[in-house]
């Protein structure tokens, strides 16, 4: 969210706060404090300092709060918290609605745009539905759509809230009704966008496309109705994937479930096992415990069934990985030549064939053999990778990752302040908007392989502040 985009009272947090001199975590407490919890637990003051970062980014409303920051800023909440106003459920602006946009080819309308405070969320998800509806209409000729769309511009004004007017027409213009090719080929170009594009503008045209995909999943029938939840099932995967590269983990989480359930809805083997197969890996950048993956492994395991199978071979890759977070190391290796040895998949996902890549196992092999102390297959593993041609330059977060595998595996074997050292150099060079919480969550695998009598070494410290520098901002644009 752009700081033109943020509420009026987000803002107001932040000001309220900063001009008492008081940091979140002092916030924190003094709210704890206010509601009768006089010693909270670091655990409780760290969650709820998290919680005002979000209130201030205006990405959450803290209303179970918001008597309580009220009478801590001594001032009313509902002044701190305006409610918004009423406004008619089905306009857009003046009352005008999707079918007067459509009317007869002469009719005008004058509407003046309406200001950004005065023009509530309603309005925006009301013009969502109209861009839907005219993508998917195709009783909705080109001529029509282009004067829909001049009107639908005029009336959200010149500053719309929830997409730029670039977006909104880049919606209604291209969202023609699909066959399945082009639904099968939007999959594949969104995959390459996760690889090669920051996280941020990749997800704003993933959700362009689930908007339009949700029009025609309401109208689909019968078999074309499964091959549509398949495209589901893998755009949300997309989603989960690339709010969980934002540090989005909440988010993330209900895009997994929602990949599920369509998945699942299909009957495809296949295709459930592969979204399970990457939840469980994504899982370990921080969204969830090892514990918590390592049951997400064993339940897809049981789907998959005993015999030997590319699925359970991908899911060994992420035990081993799990396991070498826990320093459980022998197992972890055991588990890595399993998926190492399978090589690659038995038939491409027809759905999306070009997800499994040479990359994966070098990848599993860096992290396993790094977290051991290996350096010899580690630095194989790793080079191996860095000469993939979609690796060279040592830009893209793949690449960064493996960089820090060898710094993960220069610490394990006592160069605490080279390592650490190596680790900043190696998130400095990272392009601004290019850091993923994937590339954030294995620094932090490196910070807590630093001895803990050793974690206040300048170098140590040092690559600390990068490390927060450097990290996605959960609810950020950038």
């Amino acid at each position: 969210m752009s700081e033109s985009d943020r509420p009026i009272w987000a803002i107001r947090l932040e000001s309220e706060r900063t001009q008492r001199g008081w940091g979140k975590w002092d916030m924190a407490r003094r709210l704890f404090s206010a509601s009768g919890i006089t010693n909270p637990a670091t655990k409780q003051v760290k969650g709820l300092a998290r919680q005002i970062t979000r209130w201030e980014a205006g990405t959450h409303c803290p209303q179970d709060w918001a008597g309580t920051i009220a009478d801590l800023f001594g001032v009313a909440a509902d002044a701190l918290f305006p409610p918004p106003p009423e406004v008619p459920v089905r306009s857009i602006s003046q009352g005008i609605g999707l079918n007067d946009l459509l009317r007869a080819d002469e009719m005008r309308f004058d509407l003046s745009p309406e200001p950004l405070k005065h023009r509530p969320a309603s309005q925006d998800r009301l013009a969502a539905e109209c861009i839907v509806a005219l993508g998917i209409n195709p009783d909705v000729g080109d001529s029509v759509r282009r004067r829909a769309v001049i009107q639908l511009l005029a009336t959200l004004g010149a500053s719309a809230g929830a997409a730029p007017l670039h977006r909104i027409a880049d919606l209604i213009l291209t969202a023609a009704p699909r066959d399945l090719d082009e639904w099968h080929l939007a999959c594949a170009d969104h995959l390459h966008a996760l690889r090669t594009r920051p996280a941020v503008q990749a997800r704003e045209d993933l959700v362009s496309d689930l908007l339009a995909l949700n029009g025609h999943l309401a109208e689909a029938k019968d078999g074309y109705l499964t091959e549509l939840q398949r495209v589901e099932a893998v755009l949300a995967m997309l989603h989960a994937h690339l709010s969980a590269r934002l540090a989005e983990h909440g988010e993330a989480i209900r895009w997994w479930r929602t990949a599920r359930a369509a998945a699942d809805s299909t009957g495809d083997l296949d295709l459930r096992l592969m979204i399970r197969c990457e939840e469980a890996g994504v899982g370990l950048y921080g969204q969830r415990d090892v514990g918590t993956v390592l049951a997400l492994v064993r339940q897809a395991e049981q789907i998959a069934g005993t015999a030997p199978s590319f699925w359970r071979a991908d899911l060994a890759g992420t035990r081993a990985k799990a396991l070498s977070l826990l320093g459980q190391h022998g197992q972890a290796i055991e588990a890595l030549n399993v998926t190492v040895e399978y090589g690659g998949p038995d038939t491409p996902p027809s759905i999306l064939p070009t997800l499994w890549s040479g990359s994966q196992p070098l990848f599993a092999q860096s992290w396993v053999h790094a977290g051991a102390g290996n350096e010899r297959e580690a630095d194989q593993a790793r080079d191996l990778l860095l000469s993939r041609p979609s690796h060279r330059g040592g830009e893209t977060p793949y690449a960064a990752n493996v960089r820090l595998h060898e710094a993960l595996c220069t610490i394990t074997n006592g160069g605490v302040d080279q390592g650490a050292t190596q680790a900043a150099q190696v998130l400095d060079a990272v392009p601004p908007g290019c850091v993923t919480q994937f590339t954030t969550a294995t620094g932090m695998f490196i910070l807590r392989a630093v001895p803990h009598e050793q974690q206040q070494r300048p170098a140590v410290l040092e690559f600390r502040e990068v490390l927060a520098r450097t990290a996605p901002k959960p609810g950020s644009p950038a």
